[in-house]
């Protein structure tokens, strides 16, 4: 079993309980990501769960022909070289070039997971964003018809890649996101709510909705002196990454309390009240689930990936995305209505346990690769 991934702190945090499962059904586990040689802490935790390690280059954003096409023919090269049954890729380049090379090797099982459609996908505006769109369509198509099974994290998604003729539908499926481990992520009643405490983590894009949560935010400063809002994430190198000057003028002008990248989020989301992402499109978003599992919340918005997650004035509400107004009055809710936390916080654990449990989505997944049987003929 060969596992593909573009960061390669990834293999831990998303997909560290499948690893773990694999290798206790007696797999041999080689995982590939760029950048592992310098993750020291990374290597030994992913080899102290029985994988075997290979790096290979890879710029996670941006199309950089000579770079895409060193890392097609290291992953070729690595592929040659495991000899594995399965292939499986997640994220867009491990996708796209993982499933072509596994076709030039002839792999018996490539499973690609197509784990959020990403920058190019969130909006069509823009000559820029409307070329790399139309170029990852082609490139998937070409990758998905060499790919066994095809595995998305929600139903639109799939819908989307089958009316574009992105994959053949008798080749996808959807299972609820990558899992949340319920025992990592336990449940923690909210600490007090004199300070209502909402908090997003996330990368900071402009796609993940923080500029309609910072709106919201300065609105409902103004109006309260008991509220407080969090931030985790980072600015990288997308293009619809936020300016850092404005990040700045937020945390002076005291609208955000900025935490900046936590490898544990946990601690800030046990501090928190109520969890909030504005996102314009996801896969299954990570960081709500971990809220979810430990007992927060949701306010999010009713897009792919975003909805699935929230039953709406159950475990959180859900609002319109790009709509800073709508998020300050379902954030407003929870100021006016404290009394409200204790009791979403146990119904996003509920739901959590319900529909998200790790150990029930990795078994979702072996379904779909068919796992049992392939085993049987190995």
């Amino acid at each position: 079993m060969l596992i593909i991934a573009s960061y390669a702190k990834s293999l831990i945090k998303f997909r560290g309980d499948l690893i773990n499962a694999l290798v206790k059904r007696g797999y041999s586990v080689h995982v590939c990501a760029p950048e592992l040689v310098s993750e020291s802490e990374t290597v030994n935790e992913l080899v102290s769960r029985g994988a075997t390690i290979h790096e290979v280059s890879m710029n996670r954003s941006g199309l950089n022909p000579i770079v895409d096409v060193k890392t097609f023919f290291q992953l070729l090269r690595v592929i040659s070289s495991v000899k594995p049954v399965y292939v499986i890729a997640y994220t867009i380049k491990p996708v796209i070039y993982g499933m072509l090379s596994s076709a030039l090797c002839k792999i018996k099982v490539p499973v690609a997971l197509i784990t959020g459609l990403g920058y190019a996908f969130t909006e069509n505006k823009g000559i820029k964003r409307s070329s790399v769109q139309w170029l990852l369509k082609v490139l998937y198509r070409l990758a998905l018809y060499n790919a066994k099974v095809v595995i998305f994290q929600n139903k639109d998604d799939c819908a989307l890649f089958c009316k574009l003729a992105l994959v053949e539908p008798k080749k996808a499926g959807v299972v609820n996101g990558s899992g949340v481990n319920l025992s990592e992520y336990s449940y923690t009643p909210v600490k007090d709510t004199k300070c209502i405490k909402f908090l997003l983590i996330a990368r900071l894009l402009k796609d993940k909705g923080i500029l309609e949560y910072v709106a919201a935010a300065r609105v409902l400063r103004a109006k309260y002196t008991n509220v407080e809002f969090g931030l985790v994430g980072w600015i990288d190198s997308n293009p619809a990454s936020i300016a850092r000057a404005a990040l700045d003028e937020w945390v002076h002008d005291d609208i955000v309390k900025y935490y900046g990248h936590l490898e544990d989020v946990r601690p800030a989301l046990i501090d928190s009240c109520v969890y909030v992402l504005p996102s314009y499109r996801e896969g299954t978003p990570r960081t709500v689930l971990e809220a979810m599992s430990i007992g927060r919340p949701i306010i999010t918005t009713d897009v792919p990936g975003c909805r699935e997650t929230v039953i709406n004035g159950k475990n959180g509400y859900l609002v319109p995305a790009k709509s800073s107004d709508a998020l300050a009055n379902a954030m407003e809710r929870f100021v006016l209505h404290p009394e409200l936390i204790p009791v979403m916080s146990l119904e996003s654990r509920k739901f959590a346990e319900e529909k998200y449990d790790v150990a029930r989505v990795n078994e979702e997944m072996f379904k779909l690769i068919n796992l049992s049987s392939y085993e049987k003929n190995i």
